[in-house]
């Protein structure tokens, strides 16, 4: 993205109301274009095979394919487009499965047109964007009980609620006092624990 070439957004969502929405939402920021429209996974994935995309708007529940599953076979062709789910569900397994998917925010349609370009930008730019609902339904997964998985030491915890609000590994290393190496087996640990990746992309 530069002053020339706008970044490239791509929406996904069945109710052509919202495409529509987002579609003018789009059109006020001169930094940012529409390159496109699906109204299913199936579509979305068809497109980003063809076409050069940026950012993706991505619906959760949709039909032929849903948000979870075009984001994996988006992500599987290898290009460095970023997801963010925009939905207006946020129970933690849906927020688990998306960011297992690969999806590089998690945000619901009630978010501001400020917030929604801001964490435009910083998926771009490859940082978590959370909405506050999904940060919770992470935070309480970690907290459960003995469950096979979720057995996260205080320094693990530390660092995922640190990677649920955005912070790159960069920003761990110099918050936490520790070294990259050790963010890294951190992150390792926490999702192999969590069985999910809550990928910070660098």
């Amino acid at each position: 993205m530069n002053a020339t070439t706008p970044l490239r957004v791509l929406i996904v969502d069945d109710h052509a109301m919202v495409r529509s929405g987002l579609k003018d939402f789009i059109f006020a920021y001169n930094w940012m274009e529409t390159v496109g429209e699906a109204q299913n996974g199936l579509e979305a994935v068809e497109f980003c095979a063809s076409q050069e995309v940026d950012v993706v708007l991505m619906d959760m529940m949709m039909p032929m394919m849903d948000g979870c599953e075009a984001t994996r076979r988006i992500l599987a062709l290898g290009k460095t487009v970023k997801i963010i789910i925009l939905t207006s569900f946020h129970e933690q397994d849906m927020v688990q499965q998306a960011l297992k998917a690969g999806a590089t925010g998690y945000l619901l349609k009630n978010v501001s047109a400020e917030e929604l370009a801001a964490a435009i930008q910083s998926a771009y730019s490859g940082r978590s964007v959370l909405a506050p609902e999904a940060t919770e339904a992470l935070i309480q997964a970690a907290r459960q009980g003995p469950v096979v998985g979720f057995d996260l030491t205080d320094r693990e915890r530390e660092v995922l609620a640190m990677v649920v609000k955005g912070s790159s590994n960069q920003e761990i290393s110099f918050q936490l006092n520790i070294s990259m190496a050790t963010v890294k087996f951190h992150l390792t640990n926490i999702f192999s624990k969590l069985g999910q990746k809550i990928g910070l992309r660098l």
